[in-house]
């Protein structure tokens, strides 16, 4: 069984590895939506892969290191990126979910990045 639960975050950032007169040069914002998809059998018992609630307090502290902040200046995100935060998200959140399975990060409605690790 999969499923997947979102996450939205408030964000600056610039992609300073990308040509002066590409837009996404200069300092802009996006309203993102993180997507944390984790995999597993469902416990006969409690009926769930893992409980939602637990999912939401294992990544509550990764989210606050994002939301609100500019992303060049969270440390290992200096060319955030959607691919980079999704890989960033991965690699904080899968010692703390071992069922993640990917994490999907929309930049915008129309476009994201997907990470399976």
């Amino acid at each position: 069984m999969k499923i997947t639960q979102a996450f939205t975050f408030e964000a600056a950032h610039r992609l300073p590895r990308v040509p002066e007169t590409h837009r996404c040069f200069r300092m802009h914002g996006h309203s993102y939506r993180a997507e944390l998809a984790l995999e597993g059998p469902v416990d006969p018992v409690t009926g769930f892969v893992i409980d939602f609630f637990e999912v939401e307090a294992a990544f509550a502290p990764l989210l606050a290191r994002l939301d609100h902040h500019c992303l060049n200046e969270v440390e290992g995100l200096e060319n955030p990126t959607a691919e980079h935060i999704a890989m960033w998200i991965w690699q904080r959140a899968k010692p703390l979910l071992p069922l993640l399975c990917s994490v999907r990060v929309y930049e915008t409605p129309q476009c994201w990045a997907d990470y399976q690790g």
